[in-house]
């Protein structure tokens, strides 16, 4: 269930230099919700990320964890915040125990505590069996496994994970997926990755950030429903000829498929299934399949981007990068 809002970001702006890597980009994240931050390598998406982790410093903007502001209140702010980089900070030469003992110091968890919080934390992420083995020994998977868990250990409102499948094997991005949901049942999740499945299999909403900027906020089904070609796939044994079928009420177009199905585009909202049924049985031409076509995630999220390149290419600009306006305070 979705809880108050954990994670405010308002028109946050990040330059390196004359480049503007992010540019006014605000979101919201609540207690409950898992948010897919999608963007291609080089978007602005790790950036982002390591400006609301404290990593760095905004060039203007402001972020709220928990709600503190993450500047005038950054102790309390990181308190209530766990980070996995898209590089995990392990210490191969330790072992499991030995390393989470270490960061659980470091977050401050008393001493009372500690034993507690290790069990508990190396339970949700499957490490209890490896505890005593070296880091530097444990699989890509179980690495990533101690990275979500030093992140976790502290019980913080927020976890950002920054790229926590890359490099898996298919049954370890599985397995990382569900302990991504798992961990929505009591925090704010942040997703940032490019990896489309991930997406699919883990968020509630989906946030694409293209060029610095966000190109796209929705729900999942949200999203889809949004770009969803307006189309069915319809299978006939005794097809009508094209003409035919452009005759029916609300169909636009026609597409013979190499597979011997049709594609029939129709306006949005104005389905012609309905009639079509009611046609091929008063015509016997045999319907075997009727399924409205919707795009996938990776059709949504090329379309975006690229029709934002095609927007951004067009707009003239005396300047190679936007301008930081004047009334947002720049940070030194």
């Amino acid at each position: 269930m979705v809880d108050r809002s954990l994670v405010d970001v308002e028109h946050l702006y990040r330059y390196y230099g004359p480049l503007c890597a992010v540019a006014d980009v605000s979101f919201q994240v609540a207690r409950g919700e898992v948010l897919g931050f999608l963007g291609v390598n080089g978007a602005g998406k790790s950036t982002t990320m390591q400006v609301i982790a404290g990593c760095l410093a905004p060039s203007a903007g402001r972020v709220f964890i928990d709600g503190h502001d993450l500047l005038d209140e950054p102790q309390a702010a990181k308190t209530a915040l766990g980070y996995l980089p898209e590089r995990p900070p392990l210490y191969r030469e330790l072992t499991v125990d030995e390393y989470l003992n270490y960061c659980a110091r470091l977050r401050g968890v008393s001493k009372r505590r500690v034993t507690a919080a290790l069990t508990q934390t190396k339970e949700r992420c499957g490490l209890t069996e490896v505890g005593r083995r070296l880091i530097g020994n444990l699989s890509k998977g179980y690495q990533q496994r101690v990275g979500i868990a030093q992140a976790i250990l502290h019980s913080p409102a927020v976890v950002i994970l920054d790229e926590p499948t890359v490099g898996l094997d298919p049954l370890q991005m599985r397995e990382i997926r569900a302990l991504v949901r798992e961990l929505s049942t009591e925090h704010a999740v942040i997703l940032s990755t490019h990896i489309l499945p991930d997406v699919q299999a883990t968020c509630d909403r989906v946030q694409i950030i293209h060029q610095g900027r966000l190109v796209a906020s929705d729900t999942m089904e949200g999203l889809t429903q949004h770009l969803q070609t307006s189309a069915l796939l319809v299978g006939l044994r005794r097809p009508p000829t094209q003409e035919v079928l452009g005759e029916i009420l609300g169909v636009l177009q026609t597409e013979a498929l190499e597979d011997g199905r049709l594609r029939l585009r129709h306006r949005l909202g104005n389905s012609p299934a309905e009639v079509l049924v009611e046609y091929a049985v008063t015509h016997g031409w045999g319907l075997y399949e009727l399924t409205p076509e919707r795009s996938t995630l990776e059709e949504i999220f090329v379309a975006i981007t690229r029709n934002t390149q095609l927007l951004s290419q067009t707009e003239e600009s005396d300047a190679s990068f936007p301008v930081i306006p004047d009334s947002l305070g720049v940070a030194a």
